[in-house]
């Protein structure tokens, strides 16, 4: 149930110890676990050695201002730049999404990554920590170009997760540092930052990472602590069956409900099947919390693991991967913003 935080680029025996714990399902990688590529690959394949499948390896791999891995990798627009080019190229941009998403997700896969938390469906209104991380202010768009990323990501082998369930687009605040109250209520959101998640959600998409938002019309505490909105919004209202990823328990949104051991016990009792621990800092106090809960079913974890992957060499020798790149990087240097 627990995707933690590691703290170097190479395992230590604390590493290993918690690595251990059946209640540990995967790890997030950041940049402070990379160095270059082939020390990021070895990474992985000494944490694949440690545990048995199913087991998840995750990153952030958006592109723009989030991407954790760029030595070595390709240098991703952010997906503002695609939006931006809807406005006044609809179909390029649709076609441009896609290849984005699949070179992103064909390079993560290529040295074991098993998911990106990608793609941001957030709407682009005005949002600290979202910004040029969204697609675009208009929820029919988003949902396009998302749909367009659902399809690149799952030919080149990995699951999708949108997010940050209902919407954190809308919101001024930063999560990872101020509380968010969205004063809107369930009929409002309905009409804007709902709607790419329905599409997306109808389209197959296998996860959902909550929002650190509250939104008091609807219930009185933050989405990924809410059955409310896990319940019978996600799963109930919109038929999600997948799997349900609750936010960074060590941001500060998520101290509206108390301590860790109460973050960790939240989440699950609102319907989370799995919960980001991602400081090295909190792993501990965070594993001990869910000792006490059996760990995530091994066939739901297993809906999320990459499919078979190519090699780094056979990628290298995809024209189609270096067409991809040519592409993004006019894209990229278009100055479209």
């Amino acid at each position: 149930m627990l995707i933690i935080g590691l703290a170097g680029k190479t395992l230590q025996d604390a590493d290993r110890a918690r690595l251990a714990v059946p209640q540990v399902s995967g790890v997030i990688l950041f940049t402070r676990n990379f160095d270059h590529r082939e020390q990021v690959a070895a990474l992985i394949d000494a944490i694949r050695g440690e545990r048995g499948e199913p087991f998840l390896v995750c990153v952030d791999q958006e592109g723009g201002p989030v991407q954790r891995f760029r030595e070595g990798f390709t240098r991703l627009p952010a997906l503002a730049q695609l939006g931006a080019l809807y406005e006044h190229d609809p179909r390029a941009a649709v076609a441009r999404a896609e290849e984005h998403a699949w070179l992103m997700a064909s390079e993560m896969r290529a040295i074991g990554v098993d998911l990106s938390f990608a793609p941001v469906v957030d709407l682009a209104r005005g949002n600290r920590a979202i910004g040029e991380r969204a697609l675009h202010a208009d929820p029919r768009i988003v949902s396009e170009l998302a749909l367009a990323c659902l399809r690149g990501m799952r030919l080149a082998g990995m699951a999708a997760t949108i997010k940050h369930f209902p919407g954190h687009g809308s919101v001024v605040e930063d999560t990872h540092f101020d509380s968010a109250i969205d004063p809107r209520s369930l009929a409002e959101m309905r009409s804007s930052d709902l709607v790419p998640f329905a599409d997306a959600i109808a389209a197959g998409a296998e996860a959902v990472m909550m929002a650190h938002v509250t939104w008091p019309a609807v219930d009185a505490v933050a989405a990924g602590y809410s059955r409310v909105w896990i319940e019978q919004v996600l799963r109930g209202e919109l038929g999600f069956g997948g799997i349900v990823i609750g936010d960074d328990i060590g941001m500060a949104a998520a101290e509206s409900i108390g301590p860790i051991a109460r973050r960790v016990q939240a989440h699950l009792a609102a319907g989370c099947d799995l919960l980001l621990a991602c400081s090295p800092a909190i792993v501990d106090e965070a594993i001990t919390a869910a000792r006490q809960h059996a760990p995530c079913p091994p066939e739901r974890l297993a809906r999320l693991q990459g499919a078979v992957a190519p090699t780094w060499q056979a990628l290298l020798d995809n024209p189609q991967r270096d067409l991809f790149i040519a592409r993004l990087r006019a894209l990229d240097t278009a100055g479209i913003t």
